[in-house]
């Protein structure tokens, strides 16, 4: 009953292309009533697709086991420092998030960042001459994201830990709550292997779809300094050794505290290292800045993501069953980064509304 065949192929959405019925002021297709709708994560991919389904009137509740929402748009921060050790960065090609990243710095939560960027080659150190504008949180990367989820019910700490389909439509139920929760629909805006998790056994067309998505882990380093340190540039990408970025936290806009620097190692080494103590990882990681003109820091700080990248990421937008009334979406679906995370939430959206949710399961 409702459940999708093993031989079944999901819909997938392109990120420009779902046929709309009847549209409300955004674009979106009015639902005949206020369908109840939960988006699973609320990193930007789930804020977004939130976002527009409750501008179309769809009663939507976010969940995300985070203690705060924007998935790897991320900082942190010590009595006297703080850094953005998650997404460094975002870029705005497509018009349409674009004109989103102009309402964010309108609202004052993000801003050009105006950075040297250099790269390593394991030789020497060659200044970038691209033109590319790069755009950052303000007064950190989380900052966007914190804007969004302000005007959304967002139930933080709350890992949604198994999902099942009745006639009466979906059940969810949630690892630090015994009470199961009803919905029309269910939106997973989550990293693949959590994707895979929830809806093995439910929905294995999803669970292909999220197979294809090879996630990598990072180790993250945050390095202290006593005062600022200027090696000729402010943000590196690295292509040689186990570093493939560092950055200066204090050169984004309205960066505050001590000299900060942030560093990423490769997914390799990451992975190589998954069980390491951070401690170890400090260790092994702080000599590699002296070849980057960097010195030795007073103090460092680590965390370790269990996925942080996705190489290749897929670039079929969304997924949407609009018989299950299941979909999924996410940076790892719409070619990785902070925009893609948008591109695919909005896809996902449009899909919904497109359809319309089913409101008592699926026969």
């Amino acid at each position: 009953m409702g459940r999708m065949p093993a031989d079944r192929t999901a819909a997938r959405c392109d990120l420009h292309a779902c046929c709309m019925h009847r549209h409300a002021s955004n674009g979106m297709t009015l639902p005949a009533r206020a369908q109840t709708v939960a988006v699973i994560g609320a990193g930007l991919a789930g804020l977004a697709c939130a976002q527009q389904l409750q501008a179309a009137g769809y009663a939507v509740t976010l969940f995300d086991q985070a203690d705060a929402p924007g998935g790897r748009m991320r900082h942190c921060a010590g009595q006297e420092w703080q850094c953005d050790y998650g997404a460094q960065y975002f870029t705005a090609r497509d018009p349409a998030f674009a004109a989103v990243v102009d309402a964010w710095i309108d609202a004052g939560v993000a801003a050009p960042w105006q950075a040297r960027i250099a790269s390593w080659d394991g030789a020497q150190i060659s200044r970038s001459q691209n033109a590319l504008t790069r755009y950052v949180g303000v007064p950190d990367m989380a900052a966007p994201a914190r804007w969004l989820a302000a005007n959304l019910d967002v139930h933080l700490c709350t890992e949604a830990c198994a999902l099942q389909l009745g006639v009466q439509g979906w059940s969810v139920s949630f690892a630090q709550d015994a009470a199961t929760h009803m919905f029309d629909a269910v939106l997973l805006a989550v990293p693949a292997p959590d994707a895979v998790a929830l809806v093995a056994q439910i929905a294995p067309a999803f669970a292909s779809i999220a197979q294809q998505a090879h996630m990598h882990p990072a180790w993250a380093v945050m390095a202290h300094f006593d005062g600022p340190i200027d090696p000729g540039y402010d943000a590196l990408f690295v292509n040689a050794g186990p570093l493939r970025w560092v950055a200066r936290n204090a050169s984004k806009p309205a960066r505050a505290g001590v000299e900060t620097w942030l560093l990423h190692a490769t997914a390799e080494w990451s992975q190589t290292h998954g069980d390491a103590t951070p401690a170890n990882v400090i260790a092994s990681l702080s000599p590699e800045l002296a070849a980057l003109g960097l010195p030795m820091p007073q103090s460092c700080d680590a965390f370790f993501w269990t996925v942080a990248s996705s190489a290749p990421a897929l670039q079929i937008g969304c997924a949407w069953d609009a018989q299950l009334g299941l979909g999924m979406c996410g940076d790892w679906m719409a070619g990785g980064k902070v925009e893609g995370a948008w591109q695919s939430g909005v896809a996902l959206a449009r899909c919904v509304s497109a359809d319309d949710v089913p409101r008592s399961g699926c026969n």
